[in-house]
Formats: C-alpha cells, structure tokens, sequence
C-alpha cells in the first residue's frame, strides 16, 4: 500500500464526523470540489468505498465505519503532536485563541484585552465567539471560557466565580410599562428568551416566572442580539449582572431576586500550559474575570 496523505485522511474523518462536504468544507477552510477529490483520491489510495449518497446525506460504508475508529486515533495523535509543539514555544509572541460566549465576547473580554496587549503587545488574541463548547483537544482553542465543569483528560480548569443572571428591561419599557412589582406584572408577550426555549423556561419556573416556550414572540440563540433587543426597549430578559452593569439605560427590575446562578470555569490543555505566552493569558483572565464586577465600569451609577 502506498503512504497515506494525511490532509485525505482528514477530508475523510471531518466529513465523516459533520456528515455533509458542505460542513467538513467549512470546518477545513477548504471548497468542496477540493475536499471531494481529497476523498476520492483517499478511496483510490485504499481502493474502498468510503462513503454513499443517500437523497442529500453522505452515509459510511461499512468498509468507511470500519476504518474511522483508525483515522479518528491519527487525528488525535496530530492534534496531541501540535499540542506538545506549542506548548514547548518560550517566546512571549504568537496567536492564543480563547473561547467563549458571543455575550462575554463582546461585552467582557475587550477589556481584558486591554491589559494583555499592554504586557504581552507581540501576542496575537483570537477570540472564538461561540456559544458551543470548543473541542481544545483538537486546537479550536487553547484558552476557553465555560459555564459547565469541563469534562476530558489532559485539561487544566479553575472555577473563576459564580455569576448571576437577573432580569433586565430598558428604561424605556419600563416607561411605557410601569416597573412591575412581581414577575406576574409581566406579560408574556414581552419576554424575550433564550434558544433552547424549553431549557430556558425552566430556569425561569424555578425563580418563579411562569412561562411556557411558546409565550415567547422574540428569542436567539445568541446573547449578543437577546440584549440589543433588551436595550431597544422590545422586551424583558435576563442576562448575566456583569455585562448588565456596563449598559447605559438598563434598569434591573427585581435586584433581590436573581434568576439564574451560573459558574465559570477557565480552561486550557495541559500541554499549553507550558507555554509561556498562553500561559500569560491564562494567568491574566485568571486574575481579571473573577473581579469583573469592579473593573472599570463605564456606566456605573445608573
């Protein structure tokens, strides 16, 4: 048998795991007329059938099942290969890609990203704006940012603190609606909520606003545009308290009654925690997140 390519190897595992060219194509940053000849030609280097097309869906073979455990395993081997590369860099230069939430993306991070470019200005920060988990044993991120306890071998987490979630309108709903006195004062019509619905009910249930998913006229699956909705006076939600007090014109409406609380976690590999400059990051949202609340705070006093 002639040496395996690699790169064919990976067409064929990132299409057998998204299950369409469409999406492998966009995870490898490659077009998929050029990711479907690299699957053709790793058919022809083991002279198998990979994959069948059924309607719009590409379906293993069993020759493809057979052998994806094996390529799956050389995907891990490279990516613990790059792992250990990178986390042999001394060099306080180079890209460190950190993970979170598109909320904490946009309204926490930045500032953060003040103080690193200070220290560190040969640094190049990626920030991954994403409400899915990154994979970082396969390099999506070397530093991420969580709400869940991280699950895995080989990585390194802190719970940083425990954020609170409460429930927020602009000044102008509450203008135009008075400040309700209870969670009953508001019409259900004028919640906004989060995607999944029906897990986001349930956090609502248990801090007592009784609301079923289809109450909701408006909701995303991403924070960012929930709170610019919130800040345009459409509608009530709830957000964490640290992006909220950074928000000119957002008036809490039951301060003593928290909606959610939440930890968050920070998380790198182990092999990148020999690197110095992640490490330098690492340490630096380390030190910073748990404090966000006494940051500067643009809009304080409100």
């Amino acid at each position: 048998m002639k040496n395996l390519d690699w790169n064919h190897a990976r067409a064929f595992l990132s299409t057998a795991e998204t299950g369409s060219l469409s999406a492998a194509a966009r995870a490898l940053k490659l077009s998929q007329p050029t990711l479907s000849r690299q699957i053709a030609a790793f058919e022809a280097e083991l002279d198998v059938t990979l994959f069948e097309r059924v309607g719009k869906r590409l379906i293993l073979t069993d020759a493809g099942d057979s052998l994806l455990q094996h390529v799956r395993a050389m995907g891990d081997a490279a990516s613990a290969m790059t792992l250990a590369a990178s986390g042999r860099s001394e060099a306080i230069e180079g890209r460190v890609s950190i993970s979170a939430s598109d909320a904490y993306a946009a309204y926490i991070l930045p500032e953060i990203f003040e103080r690193i470019r200070r220290e560190a200005p040969q640094v190049t920060l990626v920030l991954v704006s994403s409400n899915a988990l990154s994979d970082l044993h396969r390099r999506e991120a070397d530093i991420a940012l969580r709400n869940v306890r991280p699950e895995g071998d080989g990585l390194i987490a802190k719970r940083l603190r425990d954020s609170t979630a409460g429930l927020y309108a602009s000044r102008d709903w509450v203008a135009r609606h008075g400040h309700p006195k209870s969670f009953s004062d508001i019409a259900t019509e004028d919640l906004i909520g989060f995607e999944d619905l029906e897990g986001f009910t349930q956090h609502l249930k248990a801090a007592g606003l009784n609301a079923a998913p289809q109450d909701f006229r408006l909701s995303s699956e991403s924070g960012v545009a929930v709170w610019e909705m919130v800040k345009r006076g459409l509608g009530v939600c709830a957000m964490a308290r640290e992006i909220a007090i950074r928000t000119e014109n957002v008036v809490e409406l039951f301060p003593e009654t928290p909606i959610a609380t939440f930890p968050l976690w920070l998380v790198t590999h182990r092999e990148l925690r020999t690197s110095r400059r992640i490490r330098l990051v690492y340490d630096i949202l380390a030190e910073d997140l748990p404090r966000v609340d006494r940051l500067s705070l643009p809009h304080q006093g409100r």
